[in-house]
């Protein structure tokens, strides 16, 4: 079960895809398809047959992109304890090694773990929430256990944290 909750961010990122395959990608690609299909023998026709094959992608997406958009729950501000681990958090960890990562806590739909944004359903997201400044945490990944002191919890969006990584 995915959680229905985004930040606006999100939210607006997930509008903007929507968007650019309703008003930009499928007028192109519909009328590629009408100018292929004019062209006669549409079996053996490829951009029409590719064509085609696009169109069914990009209505699957915009009908999913409707449907999930009207579910989410945009939270646009932060919660009454701000030091415990919420949704939208930004959290400050280190391993039993010394490295330090930080993480911002966010709804499965804008997930990047490599941009350093971790669900709130994944298996870390879920075992950081409710935490607080040392708390310890171990996290059961497919490679193995690892443990985790929370150092930091941050609910501020200050420029360039969403990337950072320490």
């Amino acid at each position: 079960m995915k959680s229905d909750y985004i930040t606006p961010a999100g939210f607006e990122k997930l509008r903007e895809e929507l968007d650019q395959l309703w008003k930009v990608e499928r007028p192109k690609i519909t009328q590629s398809v009408s100018e292929a299909a004019a062209q006669g023998d549409r079996s053996e026709n490829a951009e029409y047959i590719y064509g085609k094959k696009r169109l069914r992608e990009i209505d699957a997406r915009v009908r999913f992109l409707t449907k999930r958009l009207d579910d989410l729950t945009v939270v646009e501000s932060a919660p009454d304890e701000l030091d415990r681990v919420y949704f939208g958090a930004w959290v400050t960890l280190e391993d039993e090694a010394g490295e330090q990562v930080c993480y911002r806590i966010v709804g499965p739909d804008e997930s990047d773990a490599a941009r350093g944004r971790i669900s709130m359903d994944s298996p870390v997201g879920r075992s950081l929430l409710r935490r607080e400044v040392g708390d310890e945490v171990t996290v059961n990944r497919p490679r193995g256990a690892r443990t985790y002191t929370i150092l930091e919890i941050d609910y501020r969006d200050p420029p360039g944290k969403s990337s950072r990584r320490r």
